[in-house]
């Protein structure tokens, strides 16, 4: 856990950047925050051991979606974060999800400190502009599973007749989710796509958070959990920015939908947590909505 919190204490140095220009803030109904549900369950299943996952028996955050039909898992929780891909009747969706930081694997915590920009693989990331730059620990580990989840989400939406596919995740994995959320159109465009994150770190400079937006629209969704740090990271300071979509829980469990990037209104994650000792790591995981993003 020091180790988590040092490196949580190098990426927010310089957190604190220019304030954006405030923008309006709503709340959600109760019925659209419940429908967040399923893609919860869905993340925090990402925790769970590849063969649970494959077999669809990783307990609660499995029962939760019990239609789900895997079709591949893979990963070592070390080397290489756990994730899996399958068929969701419910959702009518192909499911992507990662595992999150898991503080007892040295490598996730060596990969989370990891704050160099990096241009994306041209053979990966296909006429992507060099201007894209993203966090270069994260680009890493999720080109070591690219090809597999790209061959998964493929048999899958054959196997299913779908056209839809969902990329979920918690935290690193909400992380390399979104990477996928770059990834997988280029090589299979004809599908609808739609990313939910819960505690996502930045990803990439403004030019990638641009081109999510171009690409995503209302599609994505980052959801955060009051204090919770992590969001903040790494800082603005340091060329790093969030696509839009932040949906931010606050301290009375208000769901507060924040226009743009990075919106600096209280009510969402870079005016709240001003800086990493505004922050609660303790927040990270949940509760969204009743929901802790682990394996249970």
């Amino acid at each position: 856990m020091l180790g988590t919190v040092l490196a949580y204490l190098l990426w927010g140095l310089l957190a604190r950047a220019t304030p954006t220009p405030r923008q309006s803030i709503t709340q959600l109904s109760t019925t659209q925050i419940d429908a967040f549900s399923p893609y919860t369950y869905f993340a925090a299943a990402g925790y769970c051991e590849p063969s649970t996952t494959l077999a669809w028996s990783c307990g609660t955050n499995c029962d939760a979606n019990s239609d789900f039909i895997p079709v591949a898992s893979g990963g070592d929780g070390a080397d290489v974060q756990f994730w899996y891909v399958g068929y969701s009747p419910s959702l009518a969706s192909v499911v992507v999800a990662h595992q999150g930081t898991d503080p007892s694997e040295i490598e996730s915590l060596l990969t989370d400190g990891n704050l160099v920009f990096d241009s994306l693989d041209s053979d990966l990331f296909p006429d992507i502009i060099s201007d894209i730059q993203v966090h270069a620990g994260f680009a890493s580990i999720q080109a070591q599973t690219a090809e597999a989840i790209l061959a998964a989400v493929t048999t899958a939406l054959s196997d299913n007749g779908a056209d839809s596919v969902t990329l979920t995740g918690h935290s690193l994995g909400a992380a390399l989710s979104l990477l996928d959320a770059m990834y997988l159109p280029l090589h299979l465009p004809d599908p609808m796509y739609r990313f939910v994150g819960y505690g996502l770190p930045r990803v990439g400079n403004q030019a990638f958070a641009d081109y999510m937006d171009d690409t995503y629209g209302t599609q994505l969704n980052h959801i955060n959990n009051k204090q919770d740090p992590v969001p903040i990271l790494p800082g603005r300071g340091l060329g790093y920015h969030h696509p839009s979509g932040e949906i931010r829980i606050d301290d009375s469990d208000a769901w507060n939908s924040c226009p743009g990037q990075d919106n600096t209104d209280d009510a969402c994650t870079t005016g709240a947590v001003s800086n990493i000792f505004d922050g609660d790591l303790n927040d990270h995981s949940g509760p969204f909505n009743g929901i802790e993003t682990h394996c249970s």
